[in-house]
């Protein structure tokens, strides 16, 4: 079994995903099916649970093959033929997350052979054309990459970090309201270093970067 590859890109500041799965794109090819889905995935163990369900949902077919992408600054990602020929399925799937520059989503297409084999390069065009129509078939969203800051402070001190909060309209993810308050806020990549400066310039709060 191939492991899973590891490189490092140069910093964006956005990247494009999905959020809602897509499944069940249908592509025909002398008597063979092929039909794609498309996962949101965060970390490797929803790949795995993704291509375990669809086993049990296509029980009879003849071939899972898929490939992933996760990660916005450091990229893991796989591609995987499943007994199909070398670099004639999972290849050409993971090309069209390339083309289509997403980053965070597991392709698979389910094969149903049809009794008359396609050749390498009719196994490439099939796969490539159905990852293609399946991404086609997604909604792809850009969304920001983004630092989480643990934010610690006294209830007294609400309105001066609430107001800093407010002033750059960001999310507050989780909250503890006490006597000692703590926020978990996620702040784009490209103003961390300004909020976090703001933050310790008001003197009043801890803040820290989550990992």
């Amino acid at each position: 079994m191939c492991k899973s590859k590891f490189y490092i890109i140069s910093v964006k500041d956005t990247y494009k995903t999905i959020d809602v799965s897509v499944g069940d794109i249908l592509y025909k090819e002398k008597g063979s099916k092929f039909i794609g889905f498309a996962f949101p995935v965060l970390n490797e163990e929803e790949v795995k649970q993704h291509i375990e369900e669809l086993k049990k949902k296509h029980h009879s077919a003849r071939h899972w093959c898929y490939a992933w992408q996760i990660g916005t600054e450091e990229i893991r990602y796989r591609a995987n033929d499943d007994g199909e020929p070398s670099n004639s399925a999972g290849q050409p799937i993971y090309g069209q997350l390339l083309s289509f520059d997403v980053t965070n989503i597991l392709i698979v297409v389910v094969r149903y052979f049809g009794g008359t084999k396609l050749g390498v390069g009719g196994l490439i065009n099939a796969y490539r054309t159905t990852a293609k129509e399946t991404l086609e078939n997604c909604k792809i969203l850009e969304k920001t990459v983004d630092v989480c800051f643990n934010l610690v402070f006294e209830y007294a001190d609400m309105n001066k970090i609430m107001r800093i909060i407010k002033d750059n309209k960001l999310e507050i993810l989780s909250q503890k309201m006490e006597m000692n308050c703590e926020f978990t806020i996620p702040v784009r990549k490209k103003n961390a270093s300004s909020i976090k400066q703001q933050i310790e310039n008001l003197r009043c709060a801890k803040i820290k970067e989550i990992k």
